[in-house]
């Protein structure tokens, strides 16, 4: 009891966190633009340091609030057939998709983005006062965030807490196409 109720606090805690900087990122990337927009048609010079800003903290918005979205279970899913299983072979279903998804994020995201942020460490960004390097570091934080989320689904799949897929009511679909 005391270890779910830390890890709902932990958990709660991680949430708040992102959503947190996921806000602040976005208000700083529409800070951004505005100055690029400002300096580009007020002033006739643009900003090429906030146009690389802005395209670096769009990548970081967008593989955070990819973490974010997985940790609800908000990312893109087709439930059609899963959801006309048996809840035990949902289960199975669950426990692929998640272990093929984890398989993906800790190869592709965690190592290789490891590996593509140490070897362009040194690589200095001509506009910005941080090297390739740091500003490769998205895809790695944004593969460790997704893997613990992707565990925590796993472990959840496992528990006798799991509900499966249910189905959506056919009029909610009939008013979506509205």
């Amino acid at each position: 009891m005391a270890t779910r109720r830390l890890m709902t606090t932990a958990r709660t805690w991680l949430d708040n966190s992102l959503r947190t900087v996921c806000v602040a990122l976005f208000a700083m990337l529409v800070a951004l633009v505005a100055w690029q927009v400002f300096t580009r048609l007020v002033l006739g010079q643009p900003s090429a340091w906030s146009e690389e800003a802005a395209r670096q903290t769009f990548v970081w918005v967008s593989l955070i609030g990819i973490a974010i979205a997985v940790g609800e279970k908000a990312d893109v899913i087709m439930d059609f057939l899963v959801e006309r299983l048996p809840r035990s072979l949902q289960r199975v279903a669950d426990i692929i998709a998640y272990l093929a998804t984890l398989a993906f994020v800790t190869y592709v995201m965690v190592f290789g983005g490891l590996q593509q942020s140490m070897l362009a460490w040194t690589q200095r960004n001509p506009l910005l006062p941080l090297t390739q390097g740091q500003l490769y570091l998205a895809l790695p934080i944004s593969g460790m965030l997704l893997t613990i989320y992707l565990i925590v689904h796993i472990v959840t799949t496992f528990s006798s807490r799991y509900v499966g897929h249910v189905g959506t009511p056919d009029e909610d679909l009939e008013a979506a196409s509205l």
